[in-house]
């Protein structure tokens, strides 16, 4: 098979699992349900202290991976994982915006950024594997602005009273089954993002949905000490740092 089938195949795989996703899957709303986390204690005069305060993770994890970025510097890979990591500081201060009074409004600060963080990491896969140029000049705009739109349609979709989270959701989860796939199929000896670097990033990343959902169950677990909630922000801020921890330089 030739990369230009690869491509092809790629691609033609992306539009058939979004295709299905909105042919076969209702349209979700937000459920109210989603804002009603364990750990509301207030704290210095900060409402939901526990979940505010552990978002400081993101920004120095953020912050630390922009600060080695020089391992990279000059590879095609640059300013994706520079998208990627501006993303990651950003999602410090936007989620801590939203627990500070969680409803549908915040959220849209809080996933914002999470896009951007996303789009940039799938870019960065892309352009090490299939074509650079492409990737920085053509695909890490159009995702970029694919994953602000699938946060835009939410929002807009929530507000008309139909609320719909299949875009997002496939911003979210689709690049976790697009990268691996992009890996082997497109192998690259002197790719800086090996499986090392993915793997440590979605242990971690798996660690913080298990603990977003166990949310009430962990609170009650450590008697109140930490939540859930709080866990999933540590171990998803440790999910950028093991990718840097792992670079090939």
């Amino acid at each position: 098979m030739t990369d230009v089938q690869k491509t092809g195949f790629v691609i033609g795989l992306s539009v058939l699992i979004v295709g299905l996703v909105f042919a076969l899957v209702p349209a979700t709303a937000q459920p109210s349900a989603y804002h009603l986390f364990s750990d509301g204690r207030e704290w210095l005069g900060v409402a939901n202290f526990g979940d505010v305060a552990s978002n400081l993770v993101f920004v120095i994890a953020g912050l630390w991976g922009l600060s080695k970025l020089h391992i990279v510097k000059g590879a095609p890979i640059y300013i994706p994982l520079l998208v990627f990591f501006w993303g990651v500081v950003l999602v410090g201060p936007g989620s801590a915006y939203y627990h500070l009074a969680p409803d549908n409004l915040t959220l849209f600060w809080d996933r914002v950024p999470m896009t951007i963080a996303f789009m940039g990491l799938f870019a960065a896969v892309i352009t090490e594997r299939i074509n650079a140029k492409m990737g920085v000049r053509m695909i890490l705009p159009l995702l970029i602005c694919l994953g602000l739109a699938s946060v835009l349609y939410w929002r807009t979709s929530e507000m008309m009273g139909v609320g719909d989270l299949r875009a997002y959701a496939l911003v979210q989860f689709l690049p976790m089954v697009l990268i691996p796939l992009v890996m082997v199929l497109f192998v690259n000896s002197s790719a800086k993002i090996g499986w090392r670097a993915l793997l440590g990033l979605f242990v971690f990343y798996g660690l913080a949905k298990v603990s977003e959902s166990y949310d009430h169950e962990v609170f009650k677990l450590f008697s109140g000490l930490v939540s859930g909630h709080t866990l999933k922000h540590i171990f998803a801020g440790l999910g950028p740092v093991a990718l840097v921890m792992n670079l090939k330089q």
